[in-house]
């Protein structure tokens, strides 16, 4: 009875988590969708704990109070600037979880192989599951431990420097060790051959082995990928994360993991594929950890930056007719969201054409700024992704930028030297006016260089994204 309600509860379960998922495709739906997504993980961990199995009820529930009270003050406490580092912080809690999961099960197992068959019969739960293997079983199960752990390892380490970056603990820039390419090959040589000796073993010390190969290789990959590109390492290492969970599913026989693993570890895996595109980067590449090389040095940039007021700002979007604004994470780090809506609010009272151009890359979290946006109430149907939009630039009268870098910049069209050539930008420099809103003259996050800063067509509006913003409002007409 306890087995067959724990089955149906986690059918239900993967369907609100599908549910979900597909709701998060929609802005209008998302609210829904996290719902559904809250629901499935409560009717999950109490299926969990009232089914085969079951035990330690108050460590279990303390456990969850402590989690769930650690989990409410980390939501409470964090910015929508600092999500992108929340995340990855998250992805390393999931990637060490497996790790201690298929250790655990791993010491479960050689404890099951030791004992005599008549006290075998007689145990229950994981361990009873473990007893009734045959020879291939347990020889697959092995298997299933070791990707498990070596997902998880790469996982968590890749996840920890992913956070560094994000939160300017570590170094933007990519960072190979002397051998590059090839102390990952060896890693992975060795992790392929400590695979061989735990399936004929099962012994310790080629999991450990393997572990610390593991490990190495989360932190080189992640470390040999450029700032620029941490949007598609978030959505890789989410993706890593999914598949890690699914592994050790296969290894406990617990069906939900096995597929919310899936679940996760492949819509990651699609949306880093669809930012790779966006990025006319290699999916390959990325998985290898092998962004940024140039062929050559960039291009010199000519010119100077020309600054302006408020007051030539505001009489260039009174003179407007249409507006196209172009948010980064510079407006996430001002907080000038709310800002940016009230002067969007303004502008169309007045009878002019806004819209919002957003890049899939833009902020350092696959729809960071999507979900700023909406934060601040701006209407769905003004934000238009960078393929409706790109041809429209022409035709535009004012673009303004505000924190944005490299996604308009026009050197990944005109410089294939330059670390981001290649990559489809928005095209805001075709506007007639262009006004980037930017605290001061440095190269930003990813610190390339940005040609659109000294064209004839562009003035900086330096200063904070907020301050800046909120100074226009009183000048709208």
């Amino acid at each position: 009875m306890e087995f067959g309600f724990t089955t149906a509860a986690y059918v239900v379960a993967a369907v609100l988590f599908i549910l979900s998922l597909g709701g998060l495709s929609g802005q209008e739906s998302a609210k829904r969708a996290v719902w559904y997504g809250i629901a499935g993980m409560a009717l999950a961990v109490f299926a969990t704990l009232i089914g085969p199995g079951q035990g330690l009820w108050v460590l279990s529930v303390l456990l969850i109070i402590a989690g769930g009270a650690i989990g409410f003050v980390v939501a409470k406490r964090v910015q929508m600037t600092e999500m992108p580092q929340l995340v990855a912080a998250m992805h390393s809690l999931v990637g060490l979880a497996a790790v201690f999961v298929g250790y655990i099960a791993h010491i479960e197992l050689a404890r099951v192989l030791g004992m005599d068959p008549g006290a075998r019969a007689e145990l229950e739960g994981f361990a009873g599951l473990l007893a009734h293997k045959d020879g291939i079983e347990i020889s697959i199960l092995r298997v299933e431990l070791f990707l498990g752990i070596f997902i998880g390892a790469v996982t968590f380490t890749g996840s920890v420097i992913a956070y560094g970056k994000l939160a300017g603990k570590v170094g933007s820039a990519a960072t190979k060790l002397p051998g590059g390419h090839l102390l990952n090959a060896t890693a992975a040589l060795i992790s392929l051959l400590c695979l061989v000796w735990y399936f004929n073993t099962g012994g310790l010390l080629p999991l450990a082995l393997m572990t610390l190969a593991a490990l190495f290789i989360g932190y080189h990959l992640i470390m040999g990928i450029g700032g620029a590109d941490m949007p598609v390492v978030v959505s890789m290492l989410n993706s890593y994360s999914g598949w890690a969970a699914a592994a050790i599913g296969f290894s406990l026989g617990n069906d939900l993991l096995i597929v919310v693993g899936a679940l996760v570890g492949s819509s990651g895996a699609i949306l880093s594929y669809i930012m790779c595109k966006a990025m006319n980067r290699s999916f390959i590449s990325v998985i290898l950890g092998g962004f940024g090389g140039t062929s050559g040095p960039a291009m010199e940039v000519e010119g100077e930056q020309v600054a302006i007021d408020a007051d030539g700002v505001a009489t260039a979007l009174n003179d407007a007719d249409s507006v196209v604004i172009i948010p980064g994470y510079g407006m996430a780090v001002a907080q000038a969201q709310q800002a940016v809506s009230e002067l969007t609010r303004k502008l169309r009272a007045a009878g002019k054409t806004v819209r919002f151009a957003i890049h899939p890359v833009a902020g350092r979290l696959p729809g960071h700024m999507n979900v700023l946006l909406a934060e601040a109430k701006v209407p769905y149907d003004i934000v238009l992704e960078m393929d409706e939009i790109n041809d429209d630039f022409p035709d535009t009268d004012v673009a303004i930028v505000i924190g944005s870098n490299d996604i308009v910049n026009p050197a990944a069209q005109e410089d294939p030297n330059s670390p981001i050539a290649g990559m489809p930008v928005l095209e805001v420099w075709k506007a007639k006016q262009v006004f980037v809103s930017k605290r001061g003259q440095g190269t930003g996050y990813s610190g390339i260089e940005n040609p659109l800063f000294y064209k004839e067509n562009t003035r900086m509006f330096y200063g904070d994204a907020k301050a800046s913003v909120d100074s226009l409002l009183s000048k709208i007409d």
